[in-house]
């Protein structure tokens, strides 16, 4: 899978924006591993999701790249934020949001940290337990409320099983309670899991969202969540798929039409960025096994979560590319055994590959570095820098 950074590169004019993160490794070297994040990259994803979808309220998820300067941009660009805690919420609010544009789309929250959010101005929280109604009803009284409903899509490629959601019979007696204890009932949501291929997933959880609102209950907003792609190694389906998905399935299911709220976290920042990363060894575990063991200075607790049972498959980019290669296994730098990336994926890189040479990682703008741990190992978490949007 190994992309020939000559044939890369000549596609790419001095404006696209690998070529003006390459630019910027290559004249500043920061130490590796880190992340380059082009905020022009971010403001066109917006800009093209805005046009897609222009019916739906953007609420970014913040989970995916919680960069101070990425939610700054935001605010400045109209976006409200979907929030998964406190102290997201003072992020948002310190980069210049407005209280009404969070939304705290947790459904896994403590009593303290809803009353803490309404105290900080936050006014619309999602529920999916009798719990939560209850708690809600206590510390955010007359706070508007949205239930979640279990979609389960094939296609994700990081899915969410069970976690998450209840099933639409329960969300119909959950929101009936919540208006019997003054709380506002503005109606559902639902996520199809992230890194989502198909665009048809959507229409589960309209569907699930009109049986709701069949049984009576208010549903003037429904939330479609997240799960909009990035290009990795695969081709996706271009946004406007996704648009049309949306509106058909709206329209067989929702005579009248409900507001909509949409929760992008990789669609808008995955690939606005590339880690730049080092070879620290290259090995064989065998002379006979034709796989060398490529260990690179970040892993699975440093930036690459993702590749948790290789569910997202990044491209690799080498300034040997084009040359002979072999297959390899692809492992992070640290003393724990789960720290491979990639060994049932077949991935191939250059012979000449060596310790010190580096590897790029494009389109890797989400859930990296807000996945790093604080030092396992002793390992730094992921660095940032960030370029574009006139360096805000």
């Amino acid at each position: 899978m190994s992309e020939s950074l000559a044939t890369a590169v000549a596609a790419e004019t001095t404006n696209h924006p690998s070529a003006r993160i390459r630019r910027f490794l290559d004249t500043h070297r920061p130490p590796t591993p880190c992340l380059v994040l082009d905020l022009d990259v971010v403001e066109h994803n917006y800009r093209r999701l805005r046009a897609a979808m222009p019916d739906a309220r953007i609420f970014y998820a913040v989970k995916a790249n919680p960069h101070p300067d990425v939610v700054r941009l935001l605010v400045g660009l109209g976006a409200c934020f979907d929030v998964a805690s406190t102290g997201e919420i003072d992020l948002c609010l310190a980069q210049g949001a407005a209280p009404e544009t969070i939304s705290y789309g947790n459904t896994i929250k403590k009593a303290a940290d809803i009353a803490y959010a309404y105290a900080r101005g936050v006014r619309l929280f999602v529920l999916d337990s009798a719990q939560d109604v209850a708690h809600l009803a206590e510390h955010a009284p007359g706070a508007s409320v949205f239930c979640r409903v279990l979609v389960e899509a094939d296609g994700a490629r990081t899915p969410f099983g069970r976690k998450f959601g209840c099933a639409p019979e329960m969300a119909i007696e959950l929101l009936r309670d919540a208006g019997e204890r003054g709380l506002d009932v503005r109606g559902v949501s639902f996520h199809v899991g992230s890194q989502h291929v198909d665009p048809s997933a959507w229409e589960l959880g309209i569907a699930r969202a009109a049986q709701v609102a069949a049984a009576g209950v208010p549903v003037h907003l429904v939330n479609l969540g997240g799960g909009f792609p990035s290009t990795y190694t695969e081709e996706v389906p271009a946004l406007t798929e996704y648009a049309a998905a949306v509106e058909r399935a709206l329209d067989r299911h929702f005579p009248d039409r409900p507001d909509l709220i949409i929760e992008p976290g990789r669609a808008l920042v995955g690939d606005a960025g590339m880690i730049r990363s080092e070879v620290v060894l290259v090995s064989r575990k065998s002379v006979e096994d034709p796989h060398r063991w490529v260990y690179l200075d970040i892993g699975r607790y440093n930036g690459m979560a993702e590749c948790e049972g290789e569910a997202i498959a990044y491209r690799l980019r080498t300034t040997h590319d084009g040359g002979p290669d072999g297959p390899v296994v692809v492992a992070g730098p640290t003393c724990d055994g789960d720290d491979v990336l990639y060994q049932r994926t077949a991935y191939r890189l250059p012979l000449a590959l060596a310790a010190g040479d580096h590897v790029d990682i494009p389109c890797t703008g989400a859930y990296t570095a807000s996945y790093s741990s604080v030092s396992f190992n002793g390992f730094p978490p992921l660095s940032t820098h960030v370029i574009g949007a006139k360096q805000i």
